[in-house]
């Protein structure tokens, strides 16, 4: 995890893989800090520092991911903080439209063939995120994934305001710290918007 750049975490079996990752992607997350008006703030990013050591679980043994909290998840937030950390994830949201926008409809297949193309991804990070606002007491769709522009907007600025009310009680998002609910939001929508660059078959991910 990156916790002062929600949608940097980047994830391994083991801490040297980890850190050989995210300073591997570094480059790719400028975009997300210029978006978020941070750009000045990681102007030198290759500086990486280990804050903390925490155990993961079957998912970090398997696919190098992590579902579990660190304590730098479980800290206050002040409403600087907050301020900034909505505001990477909303330039994490739209670094994923503006991918989603550009890439080839059909994605470059796995080794065996496999994979899903750029509508089922991007049904598969809307749907998960929409799933996720339960957890701030929001309604969900029941059966139908919002992907329209109008639709998606509207759900997402009732994301934030939702965390901004939570954040001003006091209180979790049943069970989650709303420092983790956004670093968790932005890299699901970062892992998946890197994802369909590096599939995209019509040359526009480098744009």
């Amino acid at each position: 995890m990156a916790p002062d750049w929600p949608g940097l975490e980047r994830g391994a079996t083991s801490p040297e893989l980890a850190l050989e990752r995210l300073r591997a992607y570094l480059p790719r997350y400028r975009a997300v800090a210029e978006r978020a008006g941070r750009a000045a703030e990681f102007a030198d990013p290759f500086a990486l520092r280990v804050v903390e050591r925490y155990p993961g679980n079957g998912s970090t043994d398997f696919w190098g991911i992590s579902f579990t909290f660190s304590s730098q998840d479980r800290q206050p937030l002040s409403g600087g903080d907050l301020e900034r950390q909505l505001g990477l994830m909303r330039a994490c949201w739209d670094f994923f439209d503006d991918v989603r926008r550009r890439v080839s409809a059909e994605m470059r297949k796995g080794p065996r063939g496999g994979g899903r193309d750029r509508d089922r991804i991007v049904r598969h990070v809307l749907g998960t995120e929409q799933d996720w606002a339960r957890k701030l007491g929001l309604p969900a769709p029941r059966d139908l994934v919002v992907t329209d522009d109008e639709g998606v907007s509207s759900a997402r600025s009732a994301y934030c305001a939702r965390i901004e009310a939570l954040q001003a009680e006091c209180r979790m998002a049943r069970g989650w710290p709303l420092r983790y609910l956004i670093r968790h939001t932005a890299y699901h929508t970062m892992d998946h918007a890197w994802e369909m660059e590096d599939k995209d078959l019509g040359g526009a991910a480098a744009e």
